[in-house]
């Protein structure tokens, strides 16, 4: 049987150097971080390490560096922890946009329950949101501001650096969620106005269950977690050693073949686009999203007349794992929040499937993908 995997915005398999060293790792031994016998010292080793290999990768001090358990967990912190530490200091707005991922807005939706002031805001056809209304929305109340640099569903760039300047023109704090732009765009954390960032390891070919998050020194933080002083007190828990090792492993290989890892997917996109059309016609096959300000790895396409659960279902039943949008709504019969912010119509939004590339796809799997959603396609539209 055929076996596609075109979900890599969801998780991706984990990458020959990230595996050895989470085996490496997981195979010493035991050994609790905090402990200070020998044990606990080559733990506490591992840690150091891998967190200074992310300092450098980020231009960052590996202080300023918290490991968590996910993304989520990061994106959680992040808001939290900045909103209630501003709100002793007078500040009570959060701007976000429409389009976040529901790591971010379900905390934005919740910070507004608790007495926050929340402005969405809105984004165009393409899922940007624009810099005049972030601008005009951004005043001496704010207190956090949260962007993702790169959309998980549509691939649609933010422009992250001026929305960061404006917030620190009036001392909000900005939050970016880099998660899925992670390893394909690069972040300069000495130069870039962000004073928090959300990543996770699974995105970039590193193990589940490990994420990270950045505070820029002498940024007000109110730690979620308690129960102990690990992470410099600001996120308490035993640290998840090999996890760690692996994700640093995963984001210096990432790193190290940026330009490589960019045109490979840039050419299954582009492969599996132009094979799309060709198979079923220009008209039946929309892409969502900006058509340049984009991540390379995402492809979020719209099968015109049929159905993203009809669609998805029957490529699954073929061998081909894609997605309808977010992995963390993938079933939910919910259309996309993120298509319906973009207005567009309605037939567009519940036909859109997100095909998402990485490590291990081939031009000839997008070929193959093409030709078995237009056997598909030709199937449904006949009944």
């Amino acid at each position: 049987m055929t076996s596609i995997y075109f979900d890599h915005a969801a998780t991706t398999p984990m990458s020959l150097e990230s595996l050895q060293a989470y085996v490496e790792a997981a195979s010493a031994g035991p050994g609790n971080p905090s402990s200070l016998h020998a044990q606990g010292r080559t733990a506490r080793g591992r840690i150091t390490s891998a967190r200074d290999k992310l300092a450098s990768l980020l231009h960052c001090e590996a202080s300023e560096l918290v490991f968590t358990g996910s993304g989520t967990e990061s994106d959680n912190a992040a808001l939290f922890g900045a909103a209630f530490a501003q709100l002793k200091r007078g500040r009570k707005g959060i701007v976000t946009t429409a389009v976040e991922h529901h790591a971010v807005m379900h905390v934005c939706r919740e910070l507004e329950e608790k007495g926050f002031d929340l402005t969405i805001l809105p984004v165009d056809e393409y899922g940007r949101v624009s810099l005049r209304d972030a601008i005009s929305a951004i005043d001496d109340s704010t207190a956090v501001v949260s962007i993702m640099a790169g959309n998980n569903e549509t691939g649609t760039l933010q422009p992250i650096a001026e929305i960061g300047e404006r917030a620190r023109k009036h001392k909000a704090i900005m939050h970016v969620d880099a998660v899925q732009a992670f390893g394909y765009i690069p972040f300069d954390l000495q130069e870039m106005p962000i004073d928090l960032l959300s990543l996770s390891a699974h995105k970039i070919n590193g193990p589940q269950g490990v994420g990270l998050l950045y505070i820029r020194k002498g940024i007000p933080f109110q730690p979620m977690v308690y129960g102990g002083t690990q992470e410099r007190n600001r996120r308490a828990g035993t640290e998840n050693v090999a996890g760690i090792s692996a994700f640093a492993a995963a984001a210096e290989r990432a790193y190290q073949l940026v330009q490589d890892r960019i045109a490979h997917a840039e050419e299954i996109r582009g492969t599996l686009l132009k094979a799309l059309t060709e198979q079923l016609g220009e008209e039946m096959v929309v892409v969502n999203g900006h058509p340049e300000l984009r991540l390379p790895h995402i492809l979020n396409v719209s099968f015109i007349g049929i159905s993203s659960e009809s669609m998805l279902m029957n490529l699954d039943l073929a061998g081909v794992s894609a997605s309808g949008g977010s992995a963390c709504t993938s079933g939910s019969l919910k259309p996309s929040h993120v298509l319906s912010a973009m207005k567009i119509n309605s037939e567009r939004v519940l036909s859109a499937v997100r095909f998402s590339f990485g490590l291990g796809n081939t031009r000839e799997e997008a070929d193959k993908l093409a030709k078995i959603t237009a056997t598909i396609s030709a199937r449904l539209r006949n009944r």
